[in-house]
C-alpha cells in the first residue's frame, strides 16, 4: 500500500510496537509541554520507569496506564472495549423464527359481522 497512514502492526517486532508506544507516550508528554519527572511523580512510578517505557523497553501494564491517565489518554483503551455482536448463524435463526404475516386468531368468525355488542 501507498497509503503513509497505514501501518503493517502484525510484521512489527515485539520491540519495535514497544518503541512505537514510547514514542507515542514521549510525545503527548512533550506536547503538553511536561517533565518526565513531572509525568512520573504524578503516576507515582520512578523516573527511570517513564525513560523505559519511552524508549521502548519493558515496563508494567500499570505503569503504561499510569502515565495513560496521567497524560489524559486514557481514551484510546476504546479500542480495547468488546462488543456483543451476534453471529450470521444466529442472525438467521432469528429471522427464520420472525413471524412472516398475521392471521386471524378465531377461526371461521368474521370480523365484519361480530361487533362485540
Amino acid at each position: 500500500m501507498t497509503d503513509k497512514s497505514f501501518i503493517d502492526w502484525v510484521s512489527m517486532s515485539d520491540k519495535a510496537l514497544g518503541q512505537t508506544i514510547g514514542d507515542f507516550v514521549k510525545h503527548h508528554r512533550l506536547s503538553q509541554n511536561k517533565t518526565q519527572e513531572q509525568v512520573s511523580t504524578a503516576a507515582g512510578i520512578s523516573r527511570s520507569t517513564l525513560s523505559l517505557l519511552e524508549r521502548g523497553e519493558t515496563v508494567t501494564l500499570s505503569s503504561l496506564i499510569q502515565v495513560l491517565r496521567v497524560l489524559d489518554l486514557l481514551n484510546i483503551m476504546d479500542v480495547f472495549a468488546v462488543k456483543e455482536e451476534i453471529s450470521p448463524v444466529a442472525y438467521a435463526s432469528l429471522q427464520k423464527n420472525k413471524r412472516k404475516r398475521a392471521r386471524n386468531t378465531k377461526k371461521g368468525v368474521n370480523s365484519k359481522d361480530d361487533l362485540g355488542w
